[in-house]
């Protein structure tokens, strides 16, 4: 005999919301720096503008596959297309990965070659550029998708970006030390580096079909067992839809007729911890299991 239950509690219209907010303002700035490049006559500039054409074409990616994710079940897909917005993350750490790699490269060969940049164009460029990545970044940084995590990270290597060029700018106005530039842009690589390789952690995670973080599937256990008629709990599986929304079997060992009140007793234990789909299948205690598998 198996119970079913279901419900829904996130709201994924926010997170389509938030990256395309990030979306057109990213656009938009890309036009800003265009323009901007072109007048203060920065290849840094410019360079900056192509990168972020490639941030535009990564979020409206991102966005697509948020909103596919926001589709419930169907005959193809009988969890929904919750995991749609994985692929959205998995795609942007990809292309954070290779553009930081482009940019380390660009880096190396300026620290060993610097050149001479126009420091004030690259201080009013820099105001602009913190404000308007400023904006899109506060649009997703509330989000708790793991593809808004990837849209916020691929976003805060602009913001990062900007404030080192105002640092730098403001220095080099004073001193003339065109090699700032390029170690700047090294270090903020690197730590949009080492917040992807987090980031795609926690994607396989799910994709393997780990026990979700936020569970405790010792308290959990303990407490399924605690109810009243429950003799015991077996081949019991909990993984991830999306990083949000978890799915859960077991089997519960019982002697009691009143399957109901058992069933209603688990589901208010489980909405406590995320878990938004549950099937239970209960056996009479003198009954052997059927499972083959080693679980928990």
């Amino acid at each position: 005999m198996e119970q079913e239950h279901h419900h829904h509690h996130h709201n994924h219209g926010n997170a389509e919301k938030n990256i395309s907010i990030a979306f057109y303002l990213n656009a938009f700035f890309v036009l800003v720096e265009i323009v901007g490049g072109l007048l203060t006559n920065s290849i840094a500039i410019l360079t900056d503008a192509l990168h972020d054409f490639g941030d535009c074409l990564s979020l409206a990616t991102a966005w697509a596959l948020q909103k596919k994710s926001t589709k419930g079940r169907d005959s193809n897909y009988s969890y929904g297309y919750k995991r749609f917005s994985l692929l959205g993350s998995v795609f942007l750490s990809g292309v954070l990965t290779i553009s930081s790699i482009f940019v380390l490269v660009a880096a190396v060969r300026r620290v060993l070659y610097p050149e001479e940049v126009s420091a004030q164009g690259m201080l009013w460029m820099a105001i602009i550029g913190i404000i308007i990545n400023g904006s899109a970044a506060f649009s997703v940084k509330k989000g708790s998708s793991l593809n808004e995590r990837a849209v916020y990270l691929h976003i805060m290597e602009d913001v990062l970006g900007w404030v080192g060029v105002l640092v730098v700018s403001v220095v080099m106005m004073f001193t003339d030390l065109p090699i700032l530039d390029p170690i700047l842009s090294i270090a903020i690589s690197l730590w949009v580096l080492s917040n992807v390789y987090k980031n795609l952690k926690s994607v396989f995670k799910i994709l393997l079909q780990a026990i979700p973080y936020d569970v405790p599937i010792d308290e959990l256990t303990s407490k399924i067992t605690d109810i009243s008629g429950v003799e015991s709990i077996h081949d019991l599986h909990i993984w991830s839809l999306d990083g949000e929304s978890h799915v859960m079997t077991l089997h519960v060992v019982t002697d009691v007729a009143d399957h109901f009140s058992i069933k209603n007793n688990i589901l208010d234990i489980v909405s406590q911890y995320h878990i938004v789909h549950v099937t239970i299948e209960f056996e009479p205690i003198d009954s052997i299991c059927t499972t083959d598998c080693d679980c928990l």
